[in-house]
Order: C-alpha cells, then structure tokens, then sequence
C-alpha cells in the first residue's frame, strides 16, 4: 500500500462500513419491498379472475339449472295411446269383406265427458293394387286381410288422446278403418279367378253404418279424416258421409259435419319422361276394381271415370264443408308419380328424389312447377271460392303430417327446452291449430307457404 492509499485509509470515517452495510441492507428491502408488492399485485388479480370465473360459472350453472327445471315442468310427448282391433264379423252378411273374404275390421277409442258426442273417423290409407301381382301381394298383407292386420294400435295426432298433443279433439269418440280393399274404400266387384273380392265400397258402407248404429247417429259433431289414399277417400266420400246425418233444416238441430283430407290431393301430373305415370295407374284401379259407379256423379257428369278418382277434379263439387291439408313437394308423389324408375331408366332422379338436397336447378325447377299446379288446383272454382273449406299446404318434402306427433301438435315449449323442432307451421300457425280453427270457426284458414327453401319448420322426410 502508498503513502497516500494509507492516508486517504486514515481520512475514512469510523462508521464507513456500517453505514455502506446499511445501504446495502436499504435497497434489498426496497427491491423485495417492491417484488413483494408485484406479487402481492398479482394475487389480487388471480384472486378477482377467479371470482370472476366463478360468478360466470355461477350463471351458467343458473341457466342450465333453470333449463333442466323448465324442461323438467315442461310436459313430455304422451306415450301412444294402443287401440285393439274389432272384427266386424256381421260385415260378412252384406258382402262387405276384405280382399281375401276376410271380414273388415276398425278400432275405437270411446270419447269422454264434452267429447262424449263427438266423433271422428279416421279412414286408414295404404296405397293401391293395379294388376294381378300387386293385388295378389297386398291380398296376403294386412292390406288386403284383417287376419293379417295388428291386433292393437297406436293413435296419435288427430287421434291422440293427450290434452297437450290433441287440444281440439283428444275427448272424441274416434275410430280408425282398417284399409282392406285397394281402391280407396271406393271398389264393388269379385275377381273369381284370382280369389280378388273388391268390395271397398261395401265396406265403407257397413262400417260407417255400424259406427252410427253403436253411438255416433246422435252425434253433435263429426270429422271425416283419411291420409293418403285414405285422405283420397275422404274426399270421395265426403258428401256420402254427411248424408248419414240429419242436416239442420231437416230437424232444426242437425250435426256439425265436416272432412278433412290428409295428403290425397294426388296430381294428375307429368312425369319426368313427359308421361302421366299416376294417370295410367289409376285407369287401371279404377277399371280393374270397379270404381266407376262409386264415383261422385257431380264429376262424372263432366269428365271420364279416371279423371274423377283424381282429386283435383273433385273438389270444386264437394258440399260438405272440407280442409285440405297436403305438402306442397308430396314425397309420394315425387318417388311414384313424377320421377318413377320407369319414367327415369338413366337414374338422373334417383339422388334428388331421396333427398332434396341432392336436387339440382334443373330438377327443383321441375319440383316447383309441380308445386305451382298444385296451387292452381286449390285456388279455382268452387272450392276456393267456399269460405267454409280450409287449406294448409306447406312447402314441405312430407307425406301425411295430421297422424304424427311431430307434425300435428309437436309440444313447441318442450321442444323449445330440448333443442328440437317444432312442428311445421305457415305464418306461425300449426297443423292441429290451423284444423281446430277451421273446424270450430274461430277463423277462416287458407294457407299457403312460400317456395322451399323458405320454410324453416318443416319436418322433410327426403
């Protein structure tokens, strides 16, 4: 060490190095003061986060809970109501049989306290037989047996007896028709050779008085209903139907009678070939079962006898007050009528006709061309011009909507609660609304959608 390192050693004070221990002791506070402060920052923000996170989850827990609870009290699709089967054994005396010799048969579900006398009857579809074979298979099938036919079965829709799911009608006396003949309830002849005995005619006759002759002859109310070729049936009988009855000026009092059809309004359309595949079908049922007396005479006065099992052709001289209710783009029409593998050997139409989104411009062009005919034939003549018949025909691909749960009355709040759809509906009104609005004149119904795609409630089938 210098002279002047050991002066300056010496000028030092004596508290230097405390002093200096002091400072250094000062900043390590001040910076751990200062990283403790941080930290101490950061677990308050940690801390609020997670009491942040836990008031969301909190609401979302809340807003599933009050879901679970409003679906919870929200009523459940009822279960369907099974019907047993009655063989109408005393049919047999007049002729009334089933295509095998077999008597016919229907099922009822007796009504209750309003409901005590009111009816509907329900004339059950099923197609048609047109040749030996098709008749020769349906002969063996419950559509041409009541030996063959279920012994119970479930009623829903217009049928149901839920409160919820049938407002209108659920305390009804209603009956369902088996199906048996092959003509829409409309044949009268015997086939001797194929064991064929066509006699729909007779067994919509027998059964019907059967029915008035067991409680409903004092009915207050009545509703004809039919899907398909059921729904056909309905409208060829209709004014048969409301002759059973006494009418108001006849007694002063009379039944309230009225019919409603469910997808029978069947086209006389071209095919995609430019043929008329369902004209040629029905000429064939029609000469082949025998149904030219038993169609209505106001159409045949005009027209040939395979004109009038269309029907378009049939409509505008019904009487009886009657709803029609029918999908625009019919799904049975599609497949069978307009795009049959017949009328389409390539198999251009085999994707878009089971399953419209496969469809191209071409073919949904053809589609709502199909939809416009269909318009035109409910909006002319007599028909339209009747303030007392009621139309609903939505832009649905559907086939039969008044029998199915989902597409009569689908419960909208349970549905709603359980991310399903409701059911179909043209300006926010429903099938069953539309119906019992129609039915009890609580407001005129003629309702037609929009073009498809515009629909959103549609339940498609294809």
């Amino acid at each position: 060490m210098g002279a002047g390192d050991a002066a300056a050693k010496r000028r030092r004070p004596p508290c230097y190095r405390p002093l200096l221990l002091a400072l250094v002791v000062l900043v390590v506070l001040v910076v751990g003061t200062g990283s403790c402060c941080c930290a101490a920052a950061d677990e308050d923000g940690v801390a609020a986060d997670e009491q942040t996170m836990k008031r969301r989850s909190r609401r979302r827990s809340g807003g599933r809970r009050r879901q679970a609870e409003a679906a919870a009290a929200a009523p459940a699709p009822a279960a369907p109501l099974m019907v047993p089967i009655t063989i109408l054994k005393s049919a047999v005396d007049v002729g009334a049989v089933c295509m095998d010799g077999t008597p016919p048969a229907y099922h009822l579900h007796p009504g209750s306290g309003s409901g005590n006398k009111s009816w509907i009857v329900n004339l059950e579809g099923g197609g048609w037989c047109n040749n030996v074979r098709a008749c020769q298979f349906r002969k063996g099938s419950r559509r041409g047996s009541s030996d063959l036919m279920e012994k119970e079965i479930p009623f829903g829709g217009i049928m149901s007896s839920s409160p919820v799911d049938n407002p209108d009608f659920y305390n009804w006396n209603r009956v369902k028709i088996r199906y048996c003949d092959g003509a829409s309830f409309a044949g009268e002849g015997f086939d001797e050779e194929n064991g064929f005995y066509f006699r729909g005619q007779r067994i919509w006759d027998a059964t019907i008085r059967h029915i008035l002759s067991i409680g409903m002859a004092s009915a207050d109310q009545v509703l004809l209903t039919g899907c398909s070729a059921g729904g056909l049936a309905a409208i060829l009988h209709c004014d048969e139907f409301r002759a059973f009855f006494p009418q108001p000026q006849d007694s002063g009092g009379g039944a309230t009678v009225k019919c409603l059809a469910d997808a029978g309004l069947f086209l006389d359309a071209y095919d995609v070939s430019g043929g008329r595949t369902l004209r040629s079908y029905f000429s064939d049922i029609v000469a082949m079962q025998g149904v030219a007396p038993n169609l209505p005479p106001a159409c045949t006065a005009r027209l040939d006898t395979t004109s009038c099992f269309f029907p378009e052709n049939v409509i505008d001289g019904v009487q009886t007050p009657i709803f029609l209710l029918n999908a625009a783009y019919d799904a049975w029409q599609i497949q069978e009528s307009l795009a049959p593998n017949a009328a389409d050997p390539g198999g251009d139409w085999r994707a878009c006709k089971s399953n419209r989104s496969a469809c191209n411009a071409s073919q949904i062009k053809f589609l709502q061309d199909f939809r416009e005919q269909m318009v035109a034939a409910v909006s002319k003549g007599g028909f339209s011009g009747s303030r007392s018949n009621g139309l609903f025909i939505n832009s649905c691909f559907a086939h039969c909507q008044s029998e199915l749960p989902a597409t009569w009355n689908w419960n909208w709040n349970w549905n709603w609660n359980n991310n399903a759809a409701a059911s179909p509906a043209i300006q926010n009104k429903g099938i069953a609304k539309s119906v019992g609005d129609w039915y009890f004149g609580r407001a005129q119904v003629k309702a037609i959608d929009c073009p498809y795609p515009c629909d959103g409630t549609c339940r498609h089938i294809i």
